[in-house]
């Protein structure tokens, strides 16, 4: 991808008055990743644990639900932005990261990219019985790179890593932060258009934070497009150029990542604090805030014609419940509920 000169640093006003680095992405770049109207459902058994008083109810206390996961979800992303993803556990970030990445096929929806992304901790396939340098070509290797180029990348990883002479120790002897750290600094030496990381970064002591944030620093620089999740909002307010705040599956805001992070925070704040009525004022807000900019962002898709089948090879699909329990899923749906005339009564529309 072509080097995008005018990338540059910003050093946005803290509440504290010192200011922190940040990375501001170009006015204007090439299309990396084009999201449109994503959704993924699962279907899973649920157990009902009220004691059965029937031998039907002995024998069908399991049944299958659907569960929405990512939820018409859609956007552009471009070379040279910073994106970080937050929102609560279960908002479906690594879900959508997953099917942006291309290891799991959307239930709905499409997902077009500029290059091959890069899912930290998927793209590397290392062993814990190999030591750290051998995992390091090992990984270079999975990536489709040439041993040349392994060879070229390893003095790199092994600094970004921070491992020092464990690198030369068997990976089953790390812990989960030293595992990380390797996982990122081998997705970023094999140089990725488009890295995505979920969650890596909250492992490791500020040294390895430095270092990594440079890494994707100059990875930006060159034009590459990084995704980020991470349920801390100040990291990604410091690091990221946008923001995009999901929850339940729908994306509530995507913009400024200051902007964005701090109003994420103070929905948590309050949620955290048990205030679930202000919460959801605070919530409902943000929707109404991102509903015209996500109208005015989404690209427009030519929808497939559907396909009509016979009446005689129909088969009847015996429908599965859909599995929500979370009561602010009603901020979501107040606008999409059924309505009844002033009357009571439907109007009927006299025939012909």
């Amino acid at each position: 991808m072509a080097t995008t000169a005018d990338s540059t640093w910003t050093k946005p006003p803290a509440e504290d008055g010192t200011g922190s680095e940040r990375w501001t992405a170009p006015d204007s770049s090439p299309l990396t990743v084009v999201a449109h109207d994503v959704r993924v459902r699962y279907q899973a058994p649920r157990t009902d644990r009220t004691p059965p008083t029937t031998l039907r109810g002995r024998l069908m206390r399991q049944r299958m639900v659907s569960v929405a996961a990512v939820r018409g979800v859609s956007f552009t992303a471009r070379s040279g932005e910073f994106i970080g993803i937050i929102g609560r556990n279960g908002s479906g970030k690594s879900t959508l990261l997953r099917v942006l990445a291309g290891l799991e096929a959307p239930t709905k929806g499409t997902v077009l990219t500029s290059a091959k992304p890069m899912l930290l901790g998927v793209s590397a396939a290392l062993i814990p019985d190999l030591t750290g340098a051998e995992n390091i070509t090992l990984g270079g290797l999975a990536m489709g790179l040439t041993p040349e180029q392994v060879k070229d990348m390893f003095d790199s990883v092994v600094e970004l890593s921070a491992l020092g002479d464990a690198i030369d120790l068997p990976m089953r002897t790390y812990s989960s932060g030293m595992a990380a750290r390797l996982k990122f600094a081998i997705s970023l030496g094999a140089d990725p258009s488009i890295l995505m990381i979920d969650e890596a970064l909250s492992t490791g002591d500020a040294t390895f934070a430095e270092r990594s944030k440079r890494a994707m620093d100059d990875m930006l620089s060159r034009a590459g497009t990084v995704f980020l999740v991470n349920h801390a909002a100040q990291t990604i307010e410091n690091m990221c150029s946008r923001a995009i705040w999901m929850e339940r599956g729908r994306i509530v805001l995507d913009g400024d990542a200051v902007e964005v992070a701090r109003k994420y925070r103070w929905f948590a704040h309050n949620l955290a604090q048990g205030d679930e009525e202000k919460a959801a004022t605070l919530l409902r807000d943000a929707m109404e805030e991102g509903a015209e900019q996500r109208r005015l962002t989404e690209l427009q898709f030519e929808e497939p014609a559907p396909q009509h089948v016979p009446a005689a090879g129909r088969r009847r699909r015996r429908e599965i419940p859909e599995l929500e329990p979370d009561p602010f899923m009603q901020v979501f749906t107040r606008d999409s509920e059924a309505k009844t005339f002033p009357s009571g009564r439907t109007p009927r529309v006299a025939r012909e």
